[in-house]
């Protein structure tokens, strides 16, 4: 079987970051296909590998598969011994709502905060909306810490797809500077050590914009 991810810009491209964070999870190897953002014939690009004109998208034999859910769910189906998905009924339920509530959510961290993993300087002013949401993000790191996380450093104890949708977040709060409780912050330390972000964050590190 042959997979190939289309990706975006590493320092900037969040969602593509959750994409390749999940084909990491499988442990199976893949082409990367790395599209810069910004460009003249960015959207041109992008085009000719995905049909929502969006990245990340995973080309297979079973066709195209665009945007990081999806992909991550199919890739859970794909390589079930790879416990993408963290073991049990209410570990999953919880792990797919807190996926949900950072697929369709957080739109003032986003905008606000969007991922720069070069950048290290905090807003001049953090807007109320943004406080909220990383309120938010605080408490859902802890229920899922507390819940199910007795087994290791991540949300779920193991890595993930809950750690794949959140390692953007963990990323915002340590390039904006933000100051988080002690197990927040510690569960940020874990993404930046975790050996499948790691190529990710060198390869930005010497990206140019």
């Amino acid at each position: 079987m042959s997979f190939s991810l289309v990706i975006g810009s590493k320092n900037y491209s969040s969602w593509s970051l959750r994409g390749w964070l999940a084909m990491q999870l499988t442990g199976i190897d893949f082409e990367e296909i790395l599209i810069p953002l910004g460009g003249q014939d960015t959207a041109r690009r992008i085009r000719e590998h995905s049909p929502s004109g969006k990245v990340p998208a995973l080309k297979c034999e079973d066709g195209v598969i665009w945007d990081s859910l999806a992909i991550a769910e199919y890739l859970a189906e794909r390589f079930p011994e790879a416990h993408l998905w963290p073991r049990g009924e209410a570990a999953r339920a919880l792990a797919r709502s807190v996926c949900a509530e950072m697929h369709s959510g957080f739109m003032a961290l986003r905008s606000h905060m969007p991922m720069d993993l070069q950048r290290n300087q905090p807003l001049a002013q953090v807007p109320e909306a943004v406080e909220a949401d990383i309120a938010r993000i605080v408490e859902l790191w802890a229920l899922c810490r507390k819940q199910f996380g007795q087994d290791g450093p991540f949300l779920f104890g193991h890595a993930s797809i809950a750690d794949a949708f959140y390692a953007p977040v963990a990323t915002r709060l340590r390039s904006y500077c933000v100051t988080l409780p002690i197990e927040a912050q510690n569960y940020v330390d874990t993404i930046y050590a975790w050996p499948a972000f790691r190529p990710w964050l060198d390869a930005a590190m010497v990206e140019r914009a």
